[in-house]
């Protein structure tokens, strides 16, 4: 299985210095171009600008890569044929040679190979509406029911049922933590009305936390759900009727699978003249943003010691 790691990346990891992991499906899945490769590069440069390295996840040409390199990511945004792999296609695609987008299970899983400790995405998978039956949950839960690694997104991405996405993730042992809130995200909105039991309102109490959790070889990994700045919160009632338009299509077209969420992220851009798409670069740079300063105050704790930060 041949894997290429970025030169700073390598760097980094070798000198214990912080890495964010970065997933590659908004970029061949969750954006057009230019604008996911215009996103790709201002997310990393969030991350660079924040003091850590950034390690864009991706596979080309059935080789996993650890950081990209603006020719490679260029390519990679451009590409046409390029697969979304789950776990469950990950071996597929490495033999037989092809180029695929890491969702955030295959990221984790990815990333957690290399000793990298944190993730920034946007929304994660969880259960789509209407699961009850048609079974369709999302790999992301699973993996983080047995990877132990952090990942700080906006909650999970709200064309999804999330009452049913944060009761899989109870079930599962999975510590979800609100970064200075106690209501789980929703995306484009930075309340959902689902109260959270566990809070940090600083990146080293973060850091405490994984440190405890790792240290504990608990096999679960955490989810940090912060909220998207308010400035780009999208109007609750516009989105809704968005998602529940795009929804309704989807069902007539009888779209499924791994098709589902790209097509509802597309209809839901359409739907509302662009402006989701907006509010979608804004939380993802965010994201990377407190994903840096978490990978920050891990590094250092494990350095120094700091003093107990609730």
């Amino acid at each position: 299985m041949k894997t290429i790691i970025a030169h700073d990346v390598e760097e980094a990891l070798r000198k214990g210095l912080p890495v964010v992991a970065l997933e590659s499906t908004i970029i061949s899945h969750g954006m057009p171009y230019p604008e996911n490769l215009e996103t790709a590069l201002a997310v990393e440069r969030v991350v660079l600008d924040a003091g850590a390295t950034p390690a864009t996840i991706a596979i080309l040409d059935g080789v996993i890569h650890i950081g990209l390199d603006k020719n490679s990511l260029t390519r990679f945004a451009q590409s046409k044929n390029v697969r979304k792999v789950s776990q469950r296609d990950l071996a597929y695609v490495l033999t037989h040679g092809l180029s695929g987008g890491t969702t955030v299970a295959t990221t984790m899983y990815l990333a957690r190979m290399q000793g990298i400790q944190v993730f920034a995405t946007g929304g994660i998978g969880g259960v789509h509406r209407g699961a009850e039956t048609s079974f369709d949950i999302s790999a992301d839960l699973q993996a983080f029911a047995s990877i132990p690694i952090t990942v700080v997104s906006a909650g999970a991405k709200a064309i999804l049922d999330l009452p049913k996405t944060l009761e899989y993730l109870e079930t599962m042992g999975v510590p979800v933590v609100g970064f200075q809130t106690d209501d789980f995200p929703a995306f484009y909105h930075s309340k959902s009305g689902l109260k959270l039991t566990l809070r940090c309102d600083h990146p080293t109490a973060v850091a405490r936390l994984m440190k405890t959790q790792y240290t504990l070889n608990l096999s679960q990994g955490i989810l940090i759900a912060n909220p998207i700045p308010t400035a780009y919160e999208m109007d609750a009632r516009i989105i809704n009727q968005a998602i529940q338009s795009a929804t309704k299509e989807a069902d007539e077209q009888h779209i499924k699978g791994s098709a589902l969420t790209p097509f509802l992220l597309a209809r839901v851009k359409a739907l509302t003249g662009g402006d989701s798409l907006k509010s979608n670069i804004a939380l993802v740079k965010h994201n990377a943003k407190i994903a840096s300063e978490i990978a920050i105050a891990y590094q250092k704790l494990n350095v120094v010691s700091d003093p107990i930060v609730k």
